[in-house]
């Protein structure tokens, strides 16, 4: 039976999904009682980080040699998702260490570079995964009554191959795919839906307030509460990666202030001036850092260190070894500025926050400055 969850966009309801974190965490539970209960499970459950109850048909249980295999099949809903159909095998075995370990097996790729969530060498199941997989499986002692240590090797078989239509290979993800997912469900990216979705909520906001937060996604939002920036009252709308068209709307609904929050994975590519920040369309996030740690000064080591960085976070790793985060970050934010203004055209005061999860606030243009100080004082 497909997974009931729904989100409507104008007059169409689309399918939800759950990610390869949730399929790994669910086959784990199934793994896990199997080898502890000799009991074959057909059915595993478990409560999403998002607050959604997913209950998925275990498939292909076995267990021998002391070792327990449960697979659970990706449904990706109505997003266009390469890892859809996929199973995704939890092997689950008594061991000697206290606690719950993972790691990944088959098809699972390896981090070979730094900066992503997990270190170099670790199986790319991120952190969230592997926080629920360890709590499904540790549920599943509590009722079994077993106090031991259990390891769990996640893999997908056919992974290597899907994966290569993914950006793991540029990311410095080898060998397989990565087991992700922040919510535990996958929310349909049907881009036209979007977009729709993105407009009415706008018009939300605007009949609310002549200001608005913009922010990409999740990310952004919970950066917000961790700054009690939330406390303001100000209407927050996520604009996924359309924010060209966001920006437009605020205009078309005559918003006074515009406040963008944004991780610097993202904004940093305003600098360049990308309005639709999904990496199909562009990435240039390394050549930006690059080129405005050039013209601050940076060798060329460090710029071939930067034009081969991962992740963003990786390259203010490499400018705070340099000594050159701040001025870097404060061309970048004048470049962002100066993008943002010419697409708002005068039709409102727009600023921009650039964070990062691992390094927090890393700045903010002049306006976003002025615009929080008036927020503040209200």
């Amino acid at each position: 039976m497909a997974f009931e969850r729904y989100l409507r966009s104008g007059q169409k309801l689309l399918r939800c999904g759950y990610t390869t974190g949730t399929c790994a965490a669910l086959a784990a539970a199934g793994a896990a009682r199997l080898l502890l209960t000799g009991q074959t499970p057909a059915q595993a459950r478990l409560m999403t980080p998002k607050g959604w109850e997913v209950d998925v048909p275990l498939e292909q249980p076995s267990l021998r040699d002391g070792t327990a295999c449960c697979a659970v099949r990706k449904d990706a809903g109505d997003d266009a998702d390469a890892t859809d159909g996929l199973l995704i095998w939890a092997a689950v075995r008594r061991s000697d260490e206290p606690g719950v370990t993972v790691d990944g097996g088959e098809g699972v790729g390896r981090v070979t570079r730094p900066g992503l969530d997990q270190p170099v060498g670790a199986a790319a199941i991120n952190h969230v995964p592997r926080q629920m997989i360890a709590s499904a499986v540790r549920a599943e002692c509590e009722s079994a009554g077993y106090d031991g240590g259990l390891e769990v090797v996640i893999s997908v078989p056919g992974g290597e191959a899907v994966a290569r239509k993914t950006f793991n290979p540029m990311l410095g993800v080898t060998g397989g795919l990565s087991i992700l997912g922040t919510s535990g469900i996958v929310e349909p990216m049907s881009e036209r839906a979007l977009i729709d979705t993105l407009e009415v909520e706008m018009r939300q906001a605007a009949a609310a307030s002549r200001d608005v937060l913009l922010t990409p996604g999740n990310y952004g939002e919970d950066f917000l509460k961790t700054q009690g920036w939330d406390r303001w009252g100000v209407p927050v709308v996520k604009c996924s990666n359309f924010l060209g068209d966001a920006l437009d709307m605020a205009a078309a609904g005559k918003f006074q202030r515009v406040l963008l929050v944004g991780h610097a994975g993202k904004l940093v590519k305003v600098a360049g001036g990308i309005m639709n920040t999904h990496s199909r369309w562009a990435d240039c996030r390394t050549e930006l850092f690059c080129a405005h740690a050039a013209v601050c000064g940076a060798d060329t080591e460090l710029c071939r260190s930067l034009m081969d960085a991962a992740t963003s976070d990786a390259c203010i790793a490499l400018l705070d070894g340099a000594g050159l985060r701040g001025p870097v970050l404060a061309r970048l934010l004048d470049e962002i500025d100066r993008h943002l203004t010419r697409r708002a055209a005068g039709a409102y005061r727009i600023g921009a926050v650039m964070f990062s999860n691992e390094y927090g606030l890393l700045g903010q243009t002049e306006t976003a400055e002025e615009i929080m100080r008036e927020w503040t004082n209200v």
